[in-house]
């Protein structure tokens, strides 16, 4: 289900890595002058990841400027771009590359062609773009992103879910370092230049009823168990949390309104373990 990809800048061109394993089987190395380095793990949800072309990054151009392209999230309206003429037909099934088609027809990358985007999309999703010339763009819908700023180390550090990435950066040595977290919400839209200057700009986030939009309509995908056990880890959830809450009853829709509230998941994961506990207690008390 997982397929992972590194990208940066290598003389000016941008360069892309990716391959259908997963992260901790990988290996690399980056060039000592790359600024900025883009990662990303993807779920697979739409496209054979046996066809490296459906996996991200993307590689695109928009004018004169080539860009990497990640999605962190699912959109649902790609079907609809396609059918409105909207953007063209493609071999590529995964429905991230959408987004890379709507920049392309505004013939640029900037913070203009990607509020075009963001607002004419529909989905779940935190899009970064990393660019020719090592500016890093973070466009921020619903999924969840986390961004660190050591001002000491002169450098940003990014990823999905906080918890995970300290963790990450405390068994690297980094909890050594001060680290600012920089204020990202639905809506904004972060340029990080390739001297760590920081500009912004805003753009409209449309909701939908349901963030898990590809089973809103008989048009687009039917709900599966499986589709959102894939999809969880990008709310920082546990397959196995998930794989709890259904084995217990809940519906998928239920689970769904778990992770977009923390506090009812954790209180309702609490209640179930709260509950096993109690029932090993009187299976060993029936013993005695």
């Amino acid at each position: 289900m997982y397929c992972w990809m590194i990208s940066y800048i290598k003389e000016g061109k941008v360069t892309i890595y990716k391959r259908p394993r997963a992260a901790h089987l990988i290996r690399f190395n980056v060039p000592d002058n790359a600024k900025a380095i883009m990662g990303h793990t993807r779920m697979v949800t739409q496209g054979d990841k046996k066809h490296n072309y459906n996996n991200h990054s993307f590689s695109y151009v928009a004018g004169d400027t080539a860009f990497s392209f990640a999605h962190n999230g699912v959109l649902w309206n790609d079907r609809v771009l396609r059918k409105d003429k909207l953007i063209p037909d493609t071999h590529i099934e995964t429905d991230s590359y959408a987004a890379c088609q709507l920049i392309e027809t505004q013939n640029k990358l900037d913070f203009d062609s990607l509020k075009y985007m963001a607002e004419t999309v529909e989905g779940n999703f935190t899009f970064t773009i990393l660019d020719d010339e090592n500016s890093l763009y973070i466009v921020k819908g619903s999924n969840p992103m986390c961004l660190l700023h050591f001002e000491a180390l002169g450098i940003y550090i990014y990823a999905s879910t906080e918890s995970i990435m300290k963790n990450a950066l405390k068994k690297v040595g980094f909890h050594k370092f001060d680290a600012e977290k920089v204020e990202v919400v639905e809506g904004d839209i972060l340029k990080i230049d390739e001297n760590g200057i920081v500009s912004r700009a805003e753009f409209e986030y449309l909701t939908a009823s349901s963030r898990f939009g590809w089973y809103n309509s008989a048009d687009y995908y039917p709900i599966h168990e499986e589709l959102l056990l894939a999809y969880c880890g990008c709310y920082g959830v546990d397959s196995s949390d998930v794989e709890l809450l259904l084995d217990y009853g809940y519906t998928p829709d239920e689970v769904e309104d778990m992770l977009m509230d923390t506090n009812l998941l954790h209180e309702t994961l609490m209640a179930i373990r709260f509950e096993e506990c109690e029932n090993v207690y009187e299976g060993y008390s029936s013993v005695f």
